[in-house]
C-alpha cells in the first residue's frame, strides 16, 4: 500500500518535516508533491482553496479515501512503525484530540510568520508521478 502526501513546499515547518519523513521512510510507503504542483493537484482534483485547510494524504490504491489537516498528520503517524500506539494513545484522551486540532490550525494559519517561507518550493526525490524534478 502506498499513499501521497500533499504539503506546502513552500513552508520551512513542512519542508522539515516531509525530509524527516523521508528519511524515515525512504519512499516504501510514501510519496510526495507540493501543493503548488498544480498538474498534480489536478490529476487528484485538489483545489488551491482545499489546500488552504492543511496536508493532505491520499490512498494511493483508494485515491478516494483521504486525510486532511491534522487527521492527515495523525494517519501518517498512525501508519508508520509503532505508530499506531502512540497515535490510539493520543485519540484516547479526552480533549486532546480536539487541543491538537486546534494546535495544527494555528500553525497552518500562521506557519510562514513563525517558521518562514523558502525562496523556492521543495520538490521532494520521492515524488507521486515517479518523474521527480
Amino acid at each position: 500500500m502506498n499513499y501521497y502526501v500533499i504539503y506546502d513546499g513552500n513552508c520551512n515547518l513542512c519542508v522539515t518535516l516531509v525530509q524527516l519523513l523521508e528519511s524515515l521512510d525512504q519512499g516504501k510507503l510514501f510519496r510526495y508533491s507540493p501543493m503548488q504542483d498544480e498538474p498534480t493537484l489536478a490529476k487528484f482534483g485538489i483545489t488551491p482553496q482545499e489546500c488552504e485547510q492543511g496536508m493532505i494524504l491520499i490512498d494511493a490504491d483508494a485515491p478516494q479515501k483521504r486525510w486532511q489537516g491534522s487527521n492527515a498528520a495523525e494517519e501518517i503517524g498512525r501508519l508508520l512503525p509503532l505508530g499506531s500506539i502512540f497515535v490510539d494513545a493520543y485519540r484516547a484522551l479526552p480533549g486532546v484530540k480536539w487541543a491538537g486540532d486546534r494546535f495544527y490550525e494555528q500553525i497552518r494559519d500562521n506557519r510562514y510568520t513563525i517558521f518562514g517561507k523558502r525562496s523556492s518550493t521543495y520538490q521532494s526525490s520521492f515524488c507521486v508521478d515517479g518523474s521527480c524534478k
